[in-house]
């Protein structure tokens, strides 16, 4: 008769490891938010910086606004 286990690999079946594959995805859902958040405070502190001020007042802008997503996020 047939065997009932599996042990062929991954890809023809066997068994996932969900917890490995959820912490991959949470690992990656929060570089994607960090790296968003790092690119709208980019954005932000260049144009303080070209509109208003030079780029001392643009680099403590960004860091506050770093700051302020992590402490938000």
């Amino acid at each position: 008769m047939a065997e009932n286990s599996n042990s062929a690999p991954l890809e023809l079946g066997a068994d996932m490891d969900y917890l490995e594959h959820e912490r991959t995805y949470a690992g990656f859902v929060a570089i994607v938010k960090w790296a968003a958040v790092v690119l709208v405070a980019l954005m932000i502190a260049m144009a303080v910086g070209f509109f208003v001020a030079g780029a001392g007042s643009a680099s403590i802008v960004f860091v506050l606004v770093c700051l302020a997503a992590w402490y938000i996020l």
